[in-house]
């Protein structure tokens, strides 16, 4: 079965809403096994609308609808719909009681157009509104269904969970389809594309590249498609090497944490340019008090002197940014909490604070266990908050590699 989603308001053309509702109808089509093949967006005139509805039904068997269904002069949806497949709208008593008793309950009298939401298309099938007053319509003519839903996500989301998955369900051809998402980090997407070139075609492999990492997506659709999916993820793996840390939704920060636990080792941070986001993302995982025993930010280079123990002559002489500074960082963390490993960063974040030497973006990272203390440097881009996210990344990424040597012995 292929599908069309179409989204109808100005307001998304503008920019001004961000359409998250093709993205969510497209995720459960998708599980049902139905091909989304086209997604659009038209404003709120009715001569739009109605192309819209035309040319999504002159190629695809499915269309869903969201948005302009609401009561005012600018929601022409249902008035589009009716014209074009010659239905009249009538007053539905059930609706109306349903839209007056809601305001009702709010200490409102309701307004004279919110009539209109209880004008409906006759002999359709009516999707119930559990949140909200407009309801859904779902008709199906010459084996094409084709389904209204409101624009509101909360709303949107209860009647396609309720009223259109249990259509679709029973009209989608059942293929068994099977999906994995791989998450690498350190490698860039052209990169990674480079390392795959060798795999075999056995599935459908999409790359979504992010600020932590590239992620990729295998889809494998018909028979066997459980066992095709296996081969080829260890393919993807043996081919990209020693860049995949986890599947699915797993972040780096919860790798390193289920590390740390299983060798029974403490971690401690300090952070400058990054600004407590490491500590932030090693706390956001339950359980991380087994293995994080503290973070500090050390923004100043007197918090750097005071509160790690860096040289003053090790600032003056290489500066706060340089590969002994994030030494001297992580050593004197490691050291204040008496933890088995201590982590730092410290860098230019960004926009200001460049020289002719260390332009913004750069960073050094420091990591420090009793047995030796090291650094790399990092260099990113110019976006303050980007490069935030990509240092601790790396940051995180560089205690992984670290700990999977010790796993590994």
């Amino acid at each position: 079965m292929r599908a069309e989603i179409v989204t109808v308001g100005n307001e998304i053309l503008s920019g001004d809403t961000v359409d998250t509702n093709s993205a969510f109808i497209g995720r459960k089509l998708t599980e049902l096994g139905v091909q989304v093949e086209w997604i659009t967006s038209v404003g709120d005139t009715q001569d739009d609308i109605r192309r819209a509805f035309e040319t999504a039904l002159g190629r695809v068997d499915l269309v869903i609808v969201t948005g302009g269904l609401g009561p005012t002069h600018d929601d022409a949806t249902k008035k589009v719909f009716a014209r074009l497949f010659e239905k009249k709208l009538v007053l539905n008593e059930q609706i109306l009681r349903k839209v007056r008793a809601k305001f009702q309950k709010r200490g409102m009298a309701m307004p004279q157009v919110n009539v209109g939401q209880a004008m409906v298309p006759e002999a359709v099938e009516l999707l119930e509104n559990r949140f909200g007053t407009a309801p859904g319509f779902h008709l199906e003519q010459h084996e094409k269904h084709i389904f209204l839903l409101p624009g509101v996500p909360r709303e949107m989301r209860q009647m396609l969970e309720e009223g259109v998955v249990p259509v679709v369900s029973k009209l989608a051809r059942r293929e068994e389809i099977c999906r994995l998402t791989l998450r690498t980090t350190g490698i860039s997407e052209s990169a990674l594309f480079e390392r795959l070139k060798g795999l075999k075609e056995m599935a459908t492999v999409a790359f979504l590249p992010g600020y932590s990492g590239v992620d990729i997506r295998i889809t494998v659709r018909g028979r066997r498609a459980g066992e095709r999916l296996e081969r080829t993820a260890e393919q993807i793996r043996q081919l990209a090497g020693d860049f995949v840390y986890g599947v699915e939704k797993e972040s780096l920060e919860e790798v390193v944490g289920r590390q740390l636990k299983r060798l029974g080792l403490k971690l401690a941070v300090a952070e400058s340019c990054t600004g407590g986001l490491i500590a932030h993302r090693l706390t956001n995982i339950p359980g991380s008090s087994d293995y994080f025993e503290r973070g500090v930010v050390t923004y100043s280079n007197e918090s750097k002197v005071q509160l790690l123990g860096v040289p003053e002559e090790t600032i003056r002489r290489y500066g706060a940014v340089s590969a002994r500074t994030a030494e001297a960082m992580a050593s004197g963390v490691r050291k204040l909490a008496d933890t088995d490993i201590g982590l730092s960063t410290t860098g230019i974040a960004g926009p200001t604070g460049a020289t002719p030497t260390k332009p913004v973006g750069l960073v050094f990272i420091g990591l420090s266990t009793a047995e030796k203390t090291v650094s790399r440097k990092f260099q990113f881009g110019e976006d303050r908050l980007v490069n935030k996210e990509r240092m601790s990344q790396a940051a995180l990424e560089m205690l992984w590699r670290k700990l999977k040597g010790r796993e590994a012995k």
